[in-house]
């Protein structure tokens, strides 16, 4: 189990902070910057995208791994920075604790300590009930593993931030993608830090239309996908 490994909190090279799992070389977000990562993956190439293709009143989205609520807490950022209303709901299979999450140091890199209160109320929600976090953004967490998610066009984008497929490969396989596919709306986006060809044939194969982008600081690649 995932909660069992020993975790370590480090800092990434952009200041911000993550969790490091030593145990399996692994980390909930790029060792090359946390803050970085989440907002070249899934605020420019994952929100901004879809928002200037169309506009919304209420933007739905799902999260695949929530983790330290990083991106979570940055798109609350972006739905009040842009006044633009956010349904946004969270998967996660193995919930952080409250006061590991507090060791994050994500509002004060951010520049925007004032919002931490937010950051706050994302972590101390309920699970399993939709919670207005601010009047912009409505929050619901789901205790699930990825495989029985059964969702079915709901979300106009959707945030793949599961571990690497190196650690969970059972993540990034075509049953997984299909879930995803059948999750979104017509022309919804599907956006991944990750690059790997088997990841993006997995994709393809369930119909997703896949484009390669360039990635976050340390790697050359990531992928975004859109259901056709």
């Amino acid at each position: 189990m995932l909660q069992e490994v020993k975790r370590e909190i480090i800092t990434t090279a952009d200041g911000s902070t993550t969790i490091h799992l030593p145990e399996l070389n692994e980390q909930y977000h790029s060792k090359h910057g946390a803050i970085n990562e989440a907002k070249h993956v899934f605020i420019e190439s994952g929100f901004r995208h879809v928002l200037n293709k169309e506009k919304f009143d209420a933007l739905h989205i799902l999260e695949i791994g929530f983790g330290t609520g990083l991106n979570a807490f940055i798109t609350f950022l972006e739905a009040e920075k842009n006044d633009q209303s956010i349904d946004y709901v969270a998967v996660e299979a193995y919930p952080v604790a409250f006061e590991e999450a507090k060791l994050m140091n994500y509002a004060e890199e951010l520049g925007v300590s004032s919002s931490e209160k937010g950051f706050d109320n994302i972590h101390l929600s309920l699970w399993e009930t939709p919670v207005t976090i601010s009047s912009h953004f409505l929050l619901t967490k789901r205790k699930q593993f990825f495989k029985d998610i059964e969702d079915k066009n709901c979300y106009h984008l959707i945030y793949f931030d599961a571990f690497g497929a190196r650690v969970q490969p059972e993540l990034w396989t075509e049953e997984i993608f299909k879930k995803m596919y059948n999750a979104l709306k017509q022309n919804g986006v599907l956006v991944t830090y990750a690059a790997k060809g088997s990841v993006r044939r997995a994709m393809q194969e369930v119909g997703f239309q896949v484009e390669r982008l360039p990635g976050p600081p340390g790697k050359r690649e990531m992928l975004r996908a859109t259901k056709m």
